[in-house]
């Protein structure tokens, strides 16, 4: 059996995410990620560049002085000024940590840093000397590691362990190695450094080709035992590994990841949430595990195979991110079973033709609504329920109208099992509707109400219309929706002078409803 080894998780959202266009945060938010963070129990909390500027200093001290259970890091350069501005930022924390870095690829000594080899060499043992005596906890990191010479990249590995590095970190900074070319440099590294024991090998990947999550695990595979990652992926350009990705994946997959971590996962969906309200950066809908469809099932076949067995379609239940439970979202691609379910759950126990008739109304309006809401659902329930004795039926209805010209309508109704068409002009289109209605079906209801309320939102919702009529004393209202406003109000109207019908039946009395004459 293969050894169960912890994978630290090394947090970098306050630092390396923060660099992120747009991603800047004031003092009081990065305490609140702070405190997420704890709830998250991660393993090394990066809480900013000390030197940077004095509001990052301030983080790092105030974030000091909170902190319980993670060991709190500085970022610093390789230098005295740096590396003395970090320890005086990590005074206050129960476990610091100095993270010294310097670039080591040919194309950043001569153009970035203008160095020679030698001179790297130098600086590495010099600042991981140096911040060693201000704290035991000394990373090392080699800046665009996964473009370095190997050969020297092992010289400055080894001159950093010889110095004092406890942790040393092999960054592909601008997310340009790929899972396998990866996986043999680490194992590469790991085959050779001094001390091997002793020494926590870490990585940290960004995500220009999308490549940062499977890049890191692929590490882990070949003896990375640090991950550093940023809650939602966010960081520099297109961003670094996914906290959320990177533990899930290790939790979900033990068969080929025998690893773990301590990180409390059912605080994922709050850290995510929490950040993307401190930064304003929203999460994609299809981002993995914290996306508003991470959980979301819109096919018919996937809904069908969720009702029986949740497994058949989720590698892990929403609960073990911090989610309630899975949706079902409904939506053309929906079966009638989900549909049924949904209606279950919304409190309609529908008969089968019922569900039939209802059903068929719903795939016509998912393929007129780009999202379908559970108000859209309860819309369109109740006018299949208000019409489910129709002795009035809508069958067509043509609207022209415009700033230029007076409204004209052409409709068609069924009445009596008859079929009907007229056509008539009012004071807008509406009224006109309600006229051509009233040729068909004669009628002495007074109109009392005429409502108009978006079902949901956006320039596609549902509009439901409520229409009140009073006849002889008897007052009914009539509620349809459509997408279509005009259709909407014609079957608000048809609903209601049902209703009135419907209603003198069972007094056994007569309406004054009948087929108008026409010459």
């Amino acid at each position: 059996m293969v050894k169960q080894d912890k994978i630290k998780i090394f947090d970098t959202t306050l630092r390396d995410g923060e660099q992120s266009p747009g991603c800047s945060m004031n003092l009081e938010e990065k305490i609140k990620i702070f405190e997420v963070l704890q709830d998250l129990n991660v393993d090394i909390v990066e809480a900013g560049f000390a030197i940077a500027s004095v509001g990052d200093f301030e983080a790092i001290k105030e974030i000091s002085k909170l902190s319980k259970n993670p060991i709190i890091c500085s970022l610093a350069r390789a230098s005295k000024a740096d590396i003395e501005r970090a320890s005086e930022a990590l005074k206050y924390a129960r476990n610091s940590r100095i993270h010294t870095f310097i670039a080591t690829s040919d194309l950043h000594m001569k153009y970035k840093l203008q160095l020679t080899k030698e001179k790297v060499l130098e600086l590495i043992g010099e600042s991981v000397k140096y911040a060693r005596n201000f704290t035991d906890d000394v990373e090392w990191s080699a800046e665009d590691g996964s473009r370095s010479n190997f050969d020297f990249l092992m010289q400055c590995i080894n001159k950093a362990i010889k110095a004092g590095a406890t942790t040393i970190n092999i960054p592909d900074t601008v997310g340009y190695t790929i899972p396998s070319e990866y996986n043999k440099m680490i194992k590469k590294i790991a085959n050779n450094i001094d001390t091997s024991d002793n020494v926590t090998i870490s990585v940290h990947c960004h995500n220009d080709l999308g490549l940062a999550v499977a890049n890191s695990v692929a590490a882990i595979g070949s003896g990375a035992r640090q991950i550093e990652c940023t809650i939602n992926g966010i960081g520099e350009r297109a961003g670094n590994a996914s906290l959320e990705e990177i533990v899930m994946a290790i939790k979900t997959r033990k068969d080929i990841l025998p690893y773990f971590t301590d990180i409390n996962t059912k605080a994922i969906t709050k850290a995510s949430r929490l950040l993307s309200a401190v930064t304003g950066f929203a999460v994609q809908p299809n981002k993995a595990i914290v996306g508003a469809n991470a959980f979301a099932h819109e096919s018919g076949i996937h809904q069908d195979g969720m009702l029986k067995h949740n497994r058949t379609y989720e590698i892990m239940s929403p609960e073990s991110v911090g989610l309630n439970k899975s949706k079902l979202v409904l939506g053309k691609h929906s079966g009638r079973h989900a549909f049924r379910a949904k209606l279950l759950e919304m409190g309609y126990n529908l008969g089968d033709n019922f569900l039939n008739d209802a059903f068929k109304k719903f795939k016509d309006l998912c393929d007129r609504k780009k999202e379908i809401y559970d108000k859209d659902i309860i819309a369109l329930v109740d006018n299949e329920v208000s019409l489910k004795e129709e002795i009035i039926k809508l069958v067509s209805l043509e609207v022209k109208c415009g700033s230029t010209r007076t409204p004209k309508i052409k409709l068609k109704l069924i009445y009596k099992d008859r079929e009907f068409e007229r056509e008539a002009s009012g004071n807008g289109p509406v009224d006109s509707i309600f006229k051509a209605i009233n040729l068909i079906v004669n009628n002495d209801a007074k109109l009392e109400l005429f409502l108009i309320n978006a079902v949901t939102k956006g320039t596609d919702a549902q509009a439901e219309v409520t229409v009140r009529l009073n006849e002889s004393g008897i007052s009914v209202n009539g509620i349809a929706s459509d997408t279509d406003t005009m259709l909407a109000s014609a079957n608000a109207y048809i609903v209601a002078l049902n209703k009135l019908i419907l209603k003198r039946k069972k007094k056994n009395t007569s309406i004054n409803l009948s087929t108008k004459k026409t010459n």
